[in-house]
């Protein structure tokens, strides 16, 4: 018999097994790094028997082919998520598997040490949310000094959208002149459709604000073909000029056989053209935060008017106490028979102590009533407070001071 000692081979891959069986799935591509685990590319993940991944040994060059096992249903965490406060992921997944809907949650701490989500890596419909990614986008031209804030502009009336537009009653026979920066304030912080789908076309329309997502590398997002459009589809409708005006679009909608309205939202919710992960999200706002999506002086002015947002008062505000700061932007869908499609909010929450964290809670598809779907909301966003709390606590009993980030 060959004793293991004397066989180094051996050795090594019974080592890299063992360590192999004490690492979370979730783990691995941070451990492939490190010891050159490779997944084939045309290997298929199986949620019963997990997926085929080879291990190559770069001491010895030996290669070898193991099962790993799948995730966890619904939980998705990165590859730092052993970090996350174990209360926490606990009462996420509470929340998340109580909800009486399909609901995803991503919450991330602000430096990107770690994220815990649950169904955060399925494409939820954005709605509103995706202002979000217009601002971004007049603010990185401002910073290529293509746009400036004080930019004055003239909305007409061919400029209106449907839903909702305060800014529609200001637009006369003349048009309404404002500028840039008053247009953004009012898409980001009154979730104003026609102010945003105009800035939308003033950087390039659909295109260009896909073209900044991927050129920033936000990851799952997508971006749809502006208010007017995506609303219509999503109510069985195609636009029509005269749908910006009064109950137009409305009546339109009333019209149409039942039929024809739930197909359609049945498409939407199935595949929404707007649709984005609640983990993507949380880390592109993550980055927005930490100034890598533009400059200092922009990420500080967007982040300001965030603060300042109306909307969503029993949302994610509700469950952040006095003394903490919020930049957020909500977003709601459709109606059709008691099922929304799309009631979202996700932002920034920053400590007292200076700690951020973002947090997407994204409700795709429910029959819930309004209450429980602000509930679950507001409960996330306690939720995150009390593990703050918690950690300050833990730190100053250890003597460990807590870091801003």
């Amino acid at each position: 018999m060959t004793s293991t000692a004397a066989n180094p081979v051996r050795l090594t891959i019974g080592i890299c097994l063992l360590t192999l069986a004490c690492i979370a799935p979730a783990e691995l591509p941070a451990f492939a790094e490190a010891a050159s685990v490779k997944k084939p590319a045309s290997a298929k993940n199986d949620q019963a028997s997990g997926s085929p991944m080879t291990l190559k040994l770069r001491a010895t060059g030996h290669s070898i082919s193991i099962m790993v096992p799948p995730p966890s249903p619904g939980l998705t965490m990165n590859d730092s998520a052993r970090a996350a406060p174990a209360e926490l992921t606990t009462s996420l997944r509470a929340l998340w598997s109580s909800f009486p809907g399909k609901a995803g949650i991503a919450v991330m701490k602000g430096d990107g040490s770690w994220m815990v989500s649950y169904r955060g890596d399925e494409p939820m419909p954005q709605q509103s949310v995706s202002k979000l990614w217009v601002s971004i986008a007049v603010m990185d031209a401002v910073d290529k000094g293509r746009l400036r804030l004080e930019d004055k502009v003239t909305l007409r009336r061919s400029d209106m959208t449907l839903f909702h537009q305060p800014i529609a009653s200001l637009i006369g026979p003349n048009g309404y002149t404002t500028t840039i920066g008053a247009l953004l304030q009012r898409a980001m912080t009154q979730s104003d459709n026609t102010a945003n789908d105009f800035l939308m076309r003033r950087v390039g329309g659909p295109t260009a604000i896909r073209d900044l997502i991927a050129s920033k590398r936000l990851g799952a997002i997508r971006f749809g073909p502006g208010e007017r459009h995506f609303q219509a589809a999503t109510a069985g409708l195609t636009w029509r000029p005269e749908y910006s005006s009064g109950w137009a679009f409305q009546n339109a909608r009333a019209s149409l056989p039942l039929s024809v309205r739930k197909s359609a939202m049945d498409k939407y919710v199935a595949d929404p053209m707007d649709g984005a992960t609640p983990a993507a999200i949380a880390r592109s706002l993550a980055r927005l935060k930490r100034g890598e999506l533009l400059s200092a002086q922009s990420t500080r002015y967007l982040l300001n008017v965030m603060e300042h947002t109306a909307t969503g008062r029993a949302r994610l505000k509700a469950g952040v106490p006095a003394g903490w700061k919020l930049a957020h932007k909500t977003g709601t869908g459709q109606d059709l028979q008691s099922r929304t499609a799309g009631f979202n909010d996700v932002g920034i929450m920053t400590a007292p102590d200076g700690t951020s964290y973002t947090v997407a809670v994204m409700i795709a598809d429910t029959k819930a009533p309004i209450s429980y779907r602000q509930r679950l909301i507001q409960q996330v966003a306690a939720t995150v407070v009390a593990s703050h709390r918690s950690g300050q606590f833990a730190s100053r009993s250890s003597g460990v001071s807590a870091s801003a980030n």
